[in-house]
């Protein structure tokens, strides 16, 4: 099974860079994306719906801001769209689909680098957030929970690590807050499984030549239950094309979710949804 996730700053903004030109050649099962800027209403181009792919969203309210969404080759058993917490569920920030027993997550943290104010929200969104992941570690799902998580985690995840020390998305406290997701919750970082290299970077700066100079961060993730951790075979970053201001992250696992029974393709939101 092959699982893409990437944050297109703005879907409309990647379709114009070849972004869904790429994907047919890709064989993925399922692509999970972030930051759409887009509402339903304007993805209604064909383009926006890849021949072979089951389409959702999970919109923010604020036109051109924020969204997830997600596209699955086989119709998921049921989709949740949000976290039942309405201050967040606002900004489209979560998006489940639900093959048998497993998930897969589209999910975009909030970045604190806009100033203060953002950063006080994303703390709050990372206190709300753990125990969710706890809970999911306990219902006897397994997940993969792919997305942009808007921290880097060690040092060998940012180019310049030393000065960065200070900014969101290595604050201690943010580190932190990852590490205790993988070493008291007990999800794996999948890509940490197979790939040990520095300089293995998914998001760069706009300013100076920070991509061509691969002066970047590894803020992409997919992180997975521990049971899940063996079927993970091979990632890749991929570099060759700009369709955003980062890279898609394309990895394989040994799974067949094709496999999974009875499909129904229910759409549900968090609030209503039993576990």
């Amino acid at each position: 099974m092959r699982i893409i996730t990437f944050n297109a700053n703005g879907i409309r903004s990647a379709a114009r860079k070849g972004f869904y030109d790429w994907l047919p050649g890709q064989a993925a099962d399922v692509v999970c994306l972030q930051e759409l800027k887009a509402q339903p209403d304007q993805l209604t181009d064909v383009l926006f719906h890849p021949p072979g792919y089951h389409a959702y969203w999970h919109a923010a309210e604020r036109r051109g801001y924020s969204g997830v969404g997600l596209y699955a080759r086989r119709a998921p058993d049921r989709v949740i769209e949000g976290l039942g917490l309405p201050e967040f569920d606002a900004e489209g920030r979560y998006l489940e689909a639900q093959f048998g027993r497993l998930s897969v997550i589209s999910l975009y943290l909030p970045s604190g680098s806009a100033g203060e104010h953002r950063q006080t929200i994303k703390f709050a969104f990372m206190e709300a957030f753990l125990p969710h992941l706890q809970a999911l570690r306990a219902d006897g799902r397994q997940y993969i929970v792919c997305g942009d998580w808007n921290i880097a985690h060690t040092e060998r995840d940012l180019k310049n690590w030393r000065s960065n020390q200070k900014n969101s998305g290595f604050l201690p406290e943010e580190r932190a807050w990852l590490t205790r997701l993988f070493d008291e919750v007990g999800f794996v970082d999948a890509f940490r499984l197979v790939n040990q290299a520095a300089d293995e970077y998914t998001w760069w700066s706009n300013r100076g030549r920070a991509r061509e100079n691969n002066v970047g961060w590894r803020i992409d993730y997919q992180i997975v239950s521990p049971e899940l951790a063996p079927a993970v075979r091979a990632a890749r970053v991929y570099r060759d094309e700009f369709f955003s201001d980062h890279a898609p992250l394309v990895m394989d696992y040994d799974l067949d979710m094709l496999r999974v029974e009875e499909p129904r393709g229910a759409v549900m939101p968090a609030a209503d949804t039993a576990r």
